[in-house]
Parts: C-alpha cells; sequence; structure tokens
C-alpha cells in the first residue's frame, strides 16, 4: 500500500506543477488544478510536509520496512533533481516554479479567449 500512496503522490505533484497544461485542453479541470497548485505552493513555502509522507512511512513501517525523514519532495524528488539534501531555498525555488509555470499557463489561457 504504501507504493500505491507513492504512486498517487507522485501523479499529484505531477498534476500540481503541469496540471495548468490540461486545463488548456479540458477547462473544468482548472476546478481541481488551481487548489491542488496552491495547495503545493503553500506546502512548499510553507515548510510543511503533504499528509501522504507520514500516511506513507505509517504503511512501511506496518509492512516491517522503514520509513524516512523528511517530506516526499526532499525523499524522492530532489535525489533526482539535486545531489543534496532539500535546503529551505531549494523549497522556495520548487514553489516559484510552480507558480510561474502555472501563472504562464493559466496567463495564456485567459489571453487567449479575450477577443482581439
Amino acid at each position: 500500500m504504501a507504493d500505491v500512496v507513492v504512486v498517487v503522490h507522485l501523479g499529484f505533484v505531477v498534476f500540481v506543477v503541469l496540471g495548468g497544461l490540461l486545463v488548456i485542453r479540458w477547462r473544468r479541470l482548472a476546478w481541481l488544478h488551481l487548489p491542488a497548485a496552491v495547495w503545493g505552493i503553500v506546502i512548499e513555502l510553507a515548510g510543511w510536509i503533504c499528509p501522504l509522507t507520514p500516511l506513507e512511512n505509517r504503511l512501511r513501517r506496518a509492512a516491517g520496512g522503514g520509513g524516512y525523514e523528511g517530506g516526499f519532495v526532499e525523499h524522492y524528488v530532489v535525489p533526482v533533481l539535486y545531489p543534496d539534501v532539500l535546503t529551505r531555498q531549494m523549497q522556495v525555488g520548487l514553489a516559484v516554479f510552480v507558480l510561474s509555470v502555472n501563472v504562464a499557463v493559466y496567463l495564456w489561457i485567459v489571453l487567449r479567449r479575450r477577443p482581439p
């Protein structure tokens, strides 16, 4: 079950970062994507740990495995992107990146809908 949580968590992270691109095609998806993007940005800016991380750790321990310290992004994503551990500056950078991508996508959507 812990692996299922990891897959769901990873899917959520990808949706937070790139879900705006789906909104270009399916506008109503914005009702799901905007709150998800805000949640992802707030988690990173506040330095919080997503509730899915403790759930995954509990499931791993219940199955006889070990959990890990820190958050999902720090444990799974950062080692792929960066060789060092997650720093506060990296968290802010990730949040700014997610915010920038989504602002650009939504701005493009809004400007496209306007008549010339």
